[in-house]
């Protein structure tokens, strides 16, 4: 019975890559998928990358069409970079907690009280809090990019883990807000030294968005990008990995010879899954739901997005 069920899964599944073959054509679309979607996604996707990286593929596509597999946030991101380019998302319910932490007024009271300081804000975000921002970065270049703001004070928006990382990194003053990644703040050194204890030859590879005593313990701390690069590079073969499991697809991918555990079972991010082959091939079908960001915001947000990108 089992069997029967995933051979109709299978078949499905290569119907669904066969219609979205033909409406990629048809439409003139790109397809970019964060590492942290469905591995059904993944495989599908044009390229697949962290924030940055996919930041850096919308503003030089020539495709007509964006298809943003991610949360709503990158979907805004693309259409800042690419104004002139339709940017549709599977699922308009892909939402990113940590970027619902932080609002607008009470981003401006602490810009009133900090006057001199630069804003950073994490990629991880939406378009009205990057329009009220100085530069933005992601967790591969945020020490760069905070270390390449003039002045010695920064206002830090919104994750504090990576926040509280990225001190340690530079002189200047950061006044952090108070939000962060559910998904990554799960993780506890409990978990961690259980998982090290189970597996003493593994090392511990882990994103700065988990929180500061987990990354203490970290063998190699860095963004989702860094991580594979490192778990591919690495002469090591087993490893517990410390960020989002749908990183496991690109890891497996890279190193098929290696051994990945996930920290514990809770690294799945919700919003991240509820896109999926089926919604993909609809949005495409109906081009819809489609990201809209109002020209005066996304103005002043694209500023803070393309000075990110100059940064080196």
């Amino acid at each position: 019975m089992e069997a029967l069920a995933l051979e109709r899964k299978e078949q499905q599944n290569r119907e669904l890559r066969e219609r979205l073959m033909e409406l990629k054509k048809e439409r003139n679309a790109i397809i970019l998928a964060h590492y942290y979607q469905r591995d059904e996604i993944q495989e599908v996707a044009d390229f697949r990358g962290d924030s940055f990286l996919l930041a850096q593929k919308a503003a030089q596509t020539d495709a007509d069409t964006i298809v943003f597999c991610g949360v709503h946030f990158m979907g805004e991101s693309a259409k800042i970079l690419a104004p002139n380019k339709t940017v549709i998302i599977p699922d308009e319910r892909a939402g990113c907690p940590m970027a619902d932490m932080v609002n607008v007024d009470g981003l401006r009271q602490l810009k009133a009280k900090h006057p001199n300081a630069k804003v950073v804000t994490y990629i991880n975000s939406s378009a009205e809090i990057k329009a009220e921002t100085d530069i933005c970065c992601t967790s591969a270049n945020a020490v760069q990019v905070v270390n390449s703001v003039e002045g010695d004070e920064v206002i830090w928006v919104p994750d504090k883990n990576l926040g509280h990382y990225v001190q340690q990194k530079t002189d200047k003053k950061m006044i952090i807000w108070e939000g962060y990644c559910n998904t990554h703040d799960m993780l506890t050194v409990k978990d961690v030294v259980e998982m090290k204890a189970k597996y003493p030859n593994a090392e511990f590879v882990v994103h700065p968005e988990c929180r500061p005593e987990v990354v203490a313990l970290g063998d190699f701390v860095g963004s989702t990008t860094a991580i594979i690069k490192y778990c591919k590079e690495s002469p090591n073969k087993e490893f517990i990995v410390g960020t989002e499991d749908g990183t496991g697809f690109q890891l497996r991918k890279d190193s098929p010879d290696k051994t990945f555990h996930f920290a514990t079972k809770y690294l799945v991010c919700p919003n991240m899954k509820v896109n999926n082959l089926k919604k993909l091939v609809k949005c495409l079908e109906t081009m819809q739901p489609q990201i809209y960001v109002p020209p005066q915001i996304a103005d002043k947000a694209r500023l803070s997005l393309e000075r990110m990108l100059q940064v080196k």
